[in-house]
């Protein structure tokens, strides 16, 4: 094959894979570099579900879970907005979404689906996801939510 025949091939790739970086999707891949695909959801809904059952706290996770309680929002201390979201695998969480570092979710519904990417911590009612925002200050994976199309980090 000649050198020039390969160049085209090459540039396709490239041009490929800069498309694939310039427009992921936050919920494909997670901000550690870690792909998810459809077929991996279940298994990150497992891996909260492994940390549930083995009481493990410092969890990275993402997938998406159903609203099915939406809490008075905590305010003592730093501000968060609460709901609980049902997983596929029937486990429910908590979130503790900082509002004093990242937007409140508007119009959030009981039955609406919500992405997440965040840490778990471990408790016996099922656990609690929170960092679902940016870290101002660095120490911690960037997460975020994804409700109706709209990033919330």
């Amino acid at each position: 094959m000649r050198k020039n025949s390969i160049l085209p091939i090459i540039l396709i790739a490239f041009i490929g894979l800069a498309t694939q970086l310039l427009y992921r999707d936050p919920a494909i891949v997670s901000s550690a570099g870690i792909v998810q695909t459809a077929a991996s959801k279940h298994y990150i809904d497992t891996t909260i579900e492994q940390a549930f059952k083995q009481k493990r706290s410092e969890v990275q996770v993402t997938g998406s879970g159903t609203v099915i309680t939406i809490l008075s929002d905590d305010l003592k201390g730093s501000r968060h907005q609460r709901f609980i979201l049902e997983l596929e695998t029937g486990l429910t969480v908590l979130v503790a979404h900082n509002i004093d570092l990242a937007p409140r979710i508007e119009k959030l519904s009981v039955g609406d689906t919500v992405r997440y990417y965040g840490q778990y911590e471990w408790n016996d009612k099922g656990g609690v996801l929170h960092w679902t925002h940016h870290d101002p200050n660095q120490k911690h994976y960037h997460g975020w939510l994804r409700h109706n199309g709209k990033t919330y980090q």
